[in-house]
């Protein structure tokens, strides 16, 4: 079993006003020099609240059952359904990972808004959104570099919640990682605590594929990155999955 913490600074993840802009819905040819400067400040004010931790553990014992599309990990069965498992199909083991940007800038945005101004509070919420995002790209480069030295590759990663994969099988999830894991806890209702967080299953194998954009396969049509698949993909130039 292998396992891989990573530390990240603020500045190592590169996000930038108008990658926060495109996420509140603005355009970056449009006026909106005051939402610029108000993301501008927010930015500058949020890497003082982050704590941006990653961590991952690699299974080699691991099931895909096509008949149920479910996923066994070191006897755990998880059942990811449809999407998510033709995605795993050819997964030779899984990398069970969490990100965090830990929980003050989720209290200093709350902070902000009960102080009465919802705009810096919002931008300071979505912040949190995207750096844990842009941590779980960086993990997912390590990842991919560690285990081309064995001729192989990874798939996206796939999270309870999304593609028809129930949230509650967050609890499974957690079986498999350390308690405090990057200092996540996991309420009875499946939900991460700090609330800046994710967790998921990253496949690894001589023939899996890496899909540039796989928005198109989820049912999940209000997410907040639906749309940033550009920006994504341009923070990935130069590294091949």
């Amino acid at each position: 079993m292998t396992n891989a913490k990573f530390q990240y600074a603020f500045s190592d993840l590169g996000i930038t006003v108008s990658h926060i802009e495109s996420i509140l819905g603005y355009d970056e040819n449009g006026e909106s020099e005051i939402i610029q400067f108000l993301i501008d400040e927010a930015l500058k004010e949020a890497e003082q609240y982050c704590n941006i931790r990653a961590e991952y553990r690699i299974y080699n014992e691991v099931i895909l059952s096509n008949p149920d599309k479910s996923l066994t990990i070191n006897n755990i069965q998880f059942n990811i359904q449809k999407i998510v498992f033709n995605q795993l199909k050819k997964t030779e083991s899984v990398a069970v990972f969490v990100c965090t940007a830990g929980g003050e800038i989720v209290k200093k945005s709350r902070e902000v808004m009960m102080e009465g101004d919802p705009i810096k509070g919002y931008i300071l919420d979505v912040i949190g959104s995207v750096v844990v995002d842009v941590a779980a790209d960086l993990m997912q480069d390590a990842l991919a570099k560690s285990v081309i030295q064995s001729g192989q590759k990874i798939t996206n990663r796939y999270s309870p919640g999304y593609c028809g994969w129930n949230v509650g099988e967050q609890h499974k999830l957690f079986y498999l990682i350390p308690e405090n894991f990057c200092g996540i806890r996991l309420t009875e209702s499946a939900l991460m605590d700090p609330v800046k967080s994710a967790s998921g299953i990253i496949g690894i194998g001589e023939h899996v594929k890496y899909s540039k954009y796989t928005c198109s396969y989820c049912d999940m049509k209000d997410c907040t990155y639906r749309n940033l698949k550009d920006e994504k993909e341009e923070r990935r130039k130069g590294n091949k999955y």
